[in-house]
């Protein structure tokens, strides 16, 4: 049942997806080094982290393995593949931001720059930006690609990832 609802709320964001499909890039020059993990918020509250290649294996999965799903984390996540020149990915930012304030402590939300990571993009099958996985806890985890509203990131969060503010 749970199969088939991540098939319906995936097969629903594709259909109504809003997904940059190509763009402007940007030149990245001045950010930190590519094998940190880079916290986004400057506030004491929970923040979002982004993750490259390496930091993701060490803390989200490794792809590279051909393993079996075994989430290393220690609550719900959302990763959030965005690239820097597309203006929907621009637009959700804020949103998840406000989510990660908002739910606290009880999920992490985590920024992959697929354009710099295309081995780990390519591994979940990101073809367009924004794409988003949720990573429940003990089970396989759920993409959605597109601009999703707030309201509906809240549903999948309560109902998929099976966390409550």
């Amino acid at each position: 049942m749970k199969n088939l609802f991540l098939l319906l709320v995936f097969a629903v964001f594709m259909v109504q997806s809003t997904a940059c499909s190509a763009g402007n890039k940007s030149d990245n020059k001045g950010e930190a080094n590519a094998n940190q993990a880079v916290l986004v918020s400057n506030s004491n509250s929970p923040q979002i982290i982004t993750l490259n290649e390496e930091s993701f294996i060490e803390h989200i999965y490794d792809f590279k393995s051909n393993t079996e799903w075994q989430y290393k984390g220690n609550k719900p996540a959302i990763i959030d593949f965005y690239a820097e020149w597309c203006g929907p990915c621009k637009k959700l930012a804020p949103i998840l931001v406000e989510l990660q304030q908002e739910y606290g402590d009880k999920i992490q939300i985590y920024k992959v720059d697929a354009e710099k990571n295309r081995q780990l993009a390519a591994a979940f099958g990101v073809s367009a930006y924004p794409s988003i996985l949720f990573i429940p806890m003990n089970e396989k985890p759920g993409g959605a690609r597109g601009l999703l509203p707030k309201e509906e990131l809240e549903r999948i969060i309560e109902t998929f990832l099976k966390v409550k503010k």
